[in-house]
């Protein structure tokens, strides 16, 4: 623990910052142990993965923990113990701990995000301090220069402080009484709605949410006219937050501001519109889809974000289990054939075609997509955007494709016969087709493609797999606990096939998950493998269910045995999946 009286500037102040990056200082007179003895003492690792990883180290340049890290040698938790020993700064957990408003107000919110510091707390003139890295050389200035009578330093992981610093610097304070000024005289100033820079109170307010909505993890912001207010609702983790009101006269400047971003017609306020643009926040690359229409009490807005920093994911980090991705390894190293995802909006389809094409895509092969819109960019394939204006659609861009040699072709969505049709046909003519329906389950996903009118034997021999999915919330690391469930959510699991459990574990809400008691998503599949069997049972006068049965004879885990499962390993609630998993 640092502590740093003011009573006395200068000198003495100087010995005890530097404390935070040098302990020799603190009066041991030791140089701190390196981390690497610090680890191999801990048992966290072994002497062989510490010669490899200072063999790593001296190759570029990085620091020992980083590299232990990101090879998954070690835990944060384990790295950050050893920090903690070797800085002699005691580790506080930022996930139970809510930074008061007092605390922040003496740490600009720049300075936090640069240094990875955040205040947590002032109480009798004594501010503690929460860091990420104890080595930094400028954090004895930074806090010297607080006015305080003592500084206790505690020690977190660089990703926790950054949560913290996100929740806690919202870019929503203050946005409010820039709305009131805005209002003062009962209109709404729109100077500079229009404008490319940051003046102006509705373009601070349009970028604030945007902001926000990014730090918060948010998918889609929703902007909704209520006959009182303006409803701003943040859709995170695949459930809605309402995270302000603004006043309904405020609602036109908004939308225009957000039509003009979008290239959108600002005039036209009955007639549904599309657009999209681009901006950055906090140093995140980020594209925003918007949509608009009208309603009767004026015009709803949705903003979907796309973050282009963020890394693609593998299928196991999805959630996927070992054996479901070794299935569905199968299915996708045919060299033909039609591979079908399938789910609700929102249920992470997408993103498992993403990390399907980055699994299976090689330098002597030509892939190709067409998307609506393209989300991540991949450098050494081809991608192709619909632009219906330029005729550009489904049906016309798959078309073009076949004629340009492909060996795998990836179409964002199935939504019409003829784009069916022609999926169908580049099957069977020997290519990879991946894409994306709409539909409940994998047996009803093959039924879709029959009533968009694909002939039942065509959809028999094109048909290689479907995977189903939903994403369903985790249950928060940091406030998890026991509780009682319903009865009726006992009698669900019971009916389900759940093993016997005694105690069941959700969370309670804390600062980490927003007091929902969620904190971050986790996928279920079920994974439809075409036999012969099941080819035989499409072709003939069979029903969805008749195939599903057939399907889980076979060996398929259903999308509720999946969710069940992870119900049972206390990641997510049985509450969770009676409201996601809705077939049976």
């Amino acid at each position: 623990m640092l502590k740093r009286r003011r009573e006395r500037l200068g000198e003495q102040d100087t010995w005890v910052a530097q404390a935070i990056v040098d302990p020799r200082l603190a009066g041991t007179g030791e140089a701190p142990p390196p981390i690497g003895t610090l680890l191999l003492s801990s048992g966290a690792i072994d002497s062989g993965a510490l010669a490899n990883a200072l063999a790593v180290q001296s190759g570029n340049g990085r620091r020992l923990g980083t590299v232990l890290l990101e090879n998954g040698l070690i835990s944060q938790h384990q790295l950050d113990e050893a920090l903690s020993k070797q800085s002699n700064i005691p580790l506080l957990d930022l996930r139970r701990k809510v930074p008061s408003p007092v605390a922040l107000a003496l740490i600009a919110e720049s300075v936090a995000r640069s240094h990875d510091i955040i205040p947590v707390d002032l109480v009798d003139d004594v501010l503690s301090v929460v860091i990420a890295d104890p080595h930094d050389r400028r954090l004895p200035d930074i806090l010297a220069s607080i006015r305080v009578g003592r500084v206790e330093v505690f020690l977190a992981s660089q990703t926790t402080i950054r949560e913290s610093i996100n929740s806690s610097y919202t870019a929503l304070a203050g946005i409010l009484e820039l709305v009131r000024d805005a209002t003062a005289d009962g209109t709404v100033n729109w100077q500079r709605v229009d404008g490319d820079g940051d003046e102006g109170p509705v373009i601070e307010v349009v970028n604030r949410l945007v902001a926000q909505a990014l730090r918060d993890r948010a998918s889609d912001v929703h902007l909704e006219p209520t006959p009182e207010h303006l409803r701003v609702r943040y859709r995170i983790d695949g459930a809605l937050n309402e995270v302000i009101k603004l006043p309904i006269e405020f609602g036109p400047a908004i939308v225009s501001r957000l039509k003009i971003m979008a290239a959108m017609n600002i005039v036209e306020k009955r007639r549904p519109q599309d657009g999209q643009f681009h901006t950055v926040v906090d140093g995140r690359e980020l594209d925003v889809r918007v949509a608009t229409t009208a309603t009767i009490f004026g015009e709803k807005v949705v903003l979907r974000l796309l973050d282009k920093s963020r890394s693609m994911f593998d299928l196991v980090d999805l959630g996927m289990p070992q054996e479901t991705k070794e299935q569905f390894d199968d299915i996708v190293r045919s060299p033909f054939g039609m591979v079908i995802v399938t789910g609700p909006t929102g249920s992470g389809k997408t993103t498992t075609l993403y990390s399907t094409l980055s699994r299976i895509a090689r330098p002597e092969m030509n892939v190709t997509t067409i998307e609506d819109p393209v989300e991540y960019v991949f450098p050494s394939i081809n991608q192709i955007e619909i632009n219906v204006q330029a005729g550009v659609t489904f049906a016309a861009g798959l078309r073009s494709i076949l004629r340009q040699d492909p060996d795998i072709i990836l179409v964002g969505e199935i939504r019409d016969a003829e784009t069916a049709s022609i999926a169908v046909q580049a099957a069977l003519t020997g290519h990879l087709v991946l894409s994306s329906l709409h539909a409940t389950d994998a047996a009803s996903a093959l039924f879709r493609l029959l009533d968009m009118g694909v002939e039942r034997f065509l959809v028999a021999s094109s048909m290689t797999g479907v995977v189903a999915q939903r994403l369903l919330r985790r249950t928060c690391s940091s406030c998890i606990g026991p509780y009682d469930p319903a009865p009726q959510e006992i009698a669900y699991y019971r009916m389900s096939g759940g093993a016997p459990k005694s105690t069941f574990m959700r969370g309670s809400g804390c600062s980490y998950c927003s007091n929902s008691g969620y904190r971050d998503r986790i996928g279920v599949y079920e994974i439809l493998k075409l036999t012969d069997e099941l080819r035989q049972a499409v072709m003939e006068d069979t029903s969805p269910q008749d195939v599903r049965n057939l399907a889980v004879k076979a060996g398929m885990r259903t999308l509720r045995d999946e969710a069940i499962r992870l119900v049972e390993q206390d990641i997510t609630t049985i509450e969770e999946v009676t409201q996601t998993i809705y077939t049976l």
